[in-house]
């Protein structure tokens, strides 16, 4: 279930429009519902023309983040044809893309990885191979979220 309340974003800085952070609460009926996952938002000076990027602050386990944070997800790709042509032009970055439309992608990503593109591979193995495991760790992550 797609949940439009299920977050905030704002500027960081009122100095900084560059720069916001964002609170996802964990979507309903996920391994991650009930988890409150702080992230920033980075726009480039060129900003609607180039994505921004996104990483997590809040520790979070999941096969599209990396170990740093950093979200991995089509819409916050450079626009144009992947050179490694796994993604198509249309799946990538465009400049109609909002906030509100890239966080609401990240927490359909939450709902359902991509294990076969993962920014973190031992998150995906563990997701494909020892999915009782990935879930102790995802719970570790819910309530380690919801303490901070």
């Amino acid at each position: 279930m797609m949940c439009k309340t299920c977050f905030s974003a704002g500027l960081v800085d009122d100095n900084d429009i560059f720069k916001w952070e964002v609170l996802i609460i964990g979507p309903p009926d996920t391994l991650y519902e009930g988890g409150f996952f702080k992230a920033h938002l980075y726009f480039p000076k060129e900003y609607p023309l180039r994505p921004p990027r996104m990483r997590f602050v809040t520790e979070i386990w999941h096969p599209n983040i990396d170990q740093n944070g950093d979200v991995c997800i089509s819409i916050l790709h450079e626009p144009g044809d992947d050179k490694w042509g796994y993604e198509k032009a249309s799946e990538r970055w465009l400049p109609v893309h909002t906030v509100e439309t890239i966080i609401i992608s990240v927490i359909s990503m939450l709902a359902e990885p991509n294990d076969e593109s993962p920014a973190n591979v031992d998150a995906a193995k563990q997701w494909r191979e020892a999915y009782p495991e990935f879930k102790r760790r995802v719970a570790r992550c819910v309530r380690k979220s919801q303490e901070e």
